[in-house]
């Protein structure tokens, strides 16, 4: 099952919308009371960035984009791990341009600033240490 994933994956492109399905490593209660098993499965969509880690292989998916004043916004992503993937399917192609999926995908890498996409404007988070 794992090489029919990869090569679920492997067809996928930057801007693609798509729809992964996963395991989660959980243990949590269920509303009746009773444990649940480990493998909790998780169904996760959104626009495909690519697939990064050197030791463990995550499908990076943006989610959410908020836009702020002035060409600000901020992102939600998930990583979903590779190795917890039980299928990837294709919802859009193409479903951002290039270009903006590259911005989606260079302010994942940045990590932790709101980016600008008019511009190269950068706002770091702030931090309340209270």
């Amino acid at each position: 099952m794992k090489e029919v994933v990869k090569k679920q994956v492997k067809g996928l492109s930057l801007g693609d919308l798509v729809r992964v399905e996963w395991f989660d490593a959980s243990i949590g209660k269920s509303l009746s009371g009773g444990l649940n098993g480990i493998d909790v499965p998780v169904v996760s969509w959104g626009v495909f960035l690519g697939v990064l880690g050197s030791k463990n292989r995550h499908i990076i998916l943006a989610q959410n984009c908020f836009r702020y004043a002035d060409g600000f916004y901020d992102i939600d992503y998930t990583a979903v791990p590779l190795a917890w993937t039980g299928n990837a399917t294709l919802i859009a192609k193409a479903h951002l341009p290039r270009e903006e999926a590259k911005q989606l995908l260079n302010s994942f890498l940045v990590g932790g600033k709101r980016t600008s996409i008019k511009g190269k404007k950068h706002q770091q988070k702030a931090v309340n240490h209270e």
